[in-house]
């Protein structure tokens, strides 16, 4: 298996921004964890985070040809408002866990427009990096026993 993990805009800020609602642990805290789990899993990862919306874009189009079992994609503040990402990602498709560090359904009204909630194969909120890590259970089980 082989998946890829998106991060969207300012999730490099991961242990310094709003710690009381994104909590202590950094991007690559996050990433010794997933990559951890990953191994234990048996599924190879290639993680990638921009703050650009044309970079992410860019990267899931270079996705179709990596023969990828499935994503992990947290849009972050695109949730609420890329049609571009969620149609890259349709284009493409590969399927993908929508992950929210934040419970995003328990925060601000603009934060409940959700561009990619329907077109997951499901969705992980308010677990903090614990939801990677489900996400990385929830593609094995799902997509595990597929032949590449």
């Amino acid at each position: 298996m082989k998946v890829l993990v998106i991060n969207g805009p300012n999730i490099n800020l991961l242990g310094t921004r709003e710690p009381s609602v994104y909590g202590n642990t950094t991007l690559g805290d996050l990433h010794d964890m997933v990559q951890q789990e990953a191994r234990r899993l048996g599924i190879e990862v290639i993680f990638f985070q921009s703050n650009h919306e044309g970079e992410i874009i860019e990267r899931i189009h270079a996705a179709a040809s990596e023969r990828l079992t499935g994503m992990i994609v947290n849009p972050a503040a695109f949730t609420h408002t890329s049609v571009a990402i969620r149609d890259a990602l349709l284009s493409v498709g590969i399927p993908f866990i929508e992950i929210h560090l934040s419970p995003i359904a328990a925060r601000e009204s603009f934060r409940q427009v959700n561009l990619f909630s329907d077109i997951a194969c499901g969705t992980i909120t308010g677990l903090g990096p614990l939801g990677y890590v489900l996400g990385l259970h929830a593609l094995k089980g799902l997509y595990g026993n597929t032949s590449e």
